[in-house]
């Protein structure tokens, strides 16, 4: 009898999956984004939900759930239903990074999320406060040498990216600072546009309109090149610090046992916004390139994470977990 019920269970899931792929989706569907609403992952999230939106015919509702450097978020994704109605829209942060800093994760983003692929990998750049008097990363980084835990950087947040970029650039360059925590970037940025931090290692979206406006001084981008969009402002290797790369990478994943069907469906979607011009020039609004076709799928965003778990994992290893 229990194989027969297993049988039966088994033609019942073959009958219904590939009628569940076609129709999906049949209602609307929630973009989760494990960040405070305004961020730079909030915004190019509600960008790729409008678009992506029309391509798979239903509204795309982006919903913030922030908390605990974005793990909060990302468990909702990991906990809820394999039905392909919530995605996650996620980063480097809880999707790799985060398994290195926390003592209590509860998930491991290599094997309990299934990837749909990047969205942007979007440089980082590091801005000072006018009040510091630095104007170029040698000084800022002679600055460092020479203060060491005086200079602050602020971040927002344990475990945010603009948390991981400053420890990373103490990693390799074997100096020593301050790393403040803050409770979201907003209150980060207008502590440095007041002078009461020194620094802010952000995304381009985040740091460059105000670098623009005059508000902090932009002294180093990641990038093989300056970006069109700041011409003034050098590479991290023009700047005389070549090892600092970083970059923030932004993905989609979904609950590891969403139906492979309904995951083909997503990443057809997904490919299909990366490539329009309406997110294309929308993107390069906030000096964010559109990642090329040959890495936009799930096998290299796999391959990504996994790889992204390690380094983090060695960067971080002296790094207190919370």
């Amino acid at each position: 009898m229990k194989t027969l019920l297993l049988g039966l269970t088994a033609a019942a899931m073959l009958a219904i999956t590939p009628s569940t792929a076609q129709t999906y989706p049949t209602r609307p569907i929630t973009m989760l984004v494990p960040f405070a609403a305004g961020g730079t992952t909030d915004v190019l999230a509600r960008i790729l939900a409008e678009d992506m939106g029309k391509t798979l015919g239903q509204n795309i509702i982006v919903e913030n759930v922030g908390g605990a450097g974005g793990r909060s978020g990302t468990e909702r994704v990991i906990r809820g239903e394999p039905d392909g109605y919530t995605i996650l829209f996620g980063n480097m942060g809880p999707m790799a990074a985060s398994k290195a800093l926390f003592k209590d994760q509860r998930y491991d983003p290599r094997t309990d999320l299934a990837p749909i692929g990047i969205v942007a990998d979007v440089p980082m750049v590091i801005a000072a406060s006018k009040k510091s008097g630095v104007t170029d990363l040698k000084a800022f980084m002679a600055k460092i040498k020479a203060e060491g835990d005086k200079v602050t950087f602020g971040t927002a947040g344990f475990g945010a990216t603009s948390d991981l970029a400053p420890r990373l650039l103490l990693h390799l360059s074997g100096l020593k600072s301050t790393v403040v925590p803050y409770k979201g970037a907003g209150p980060a940025i207008q502590d440095l546009i007041g002078g009461f931090i020194d620094g802010v290692i952000d995304q381009t979206a985040t740091l460059l309109p105000l670098h623009s406006g005059g508000s902090v001084t932009a002294i180093a981008v990641t990038g093989e090149s300056r970006l069109p969009q700041a011409p003034d402002v050098p590479t991290f290797a023009e700047a005389g610090f070549p090892e600092f790369g970083m970059k923030v990478w932004n993905a989609l994943a979904v609950h590891k046992d969403t139906s492979p069907a309904i995951v083909a469906r997503l990443v057809a979607a997904l490919d299909t916004s990366l490539s329009s011009e309406y997110v294309s020039k929308r993107f390069e609004g906030l000096a964010v390139p559109v990642p090329p076709a040959a890495i936009r799928g799930p096998e290299h965003l796999g391959t990504l994470m996994a790889a992204e778990v390690s380094r983090w994992e060695a960067v971080l290893k002296d790094v207190p977990k919370q």
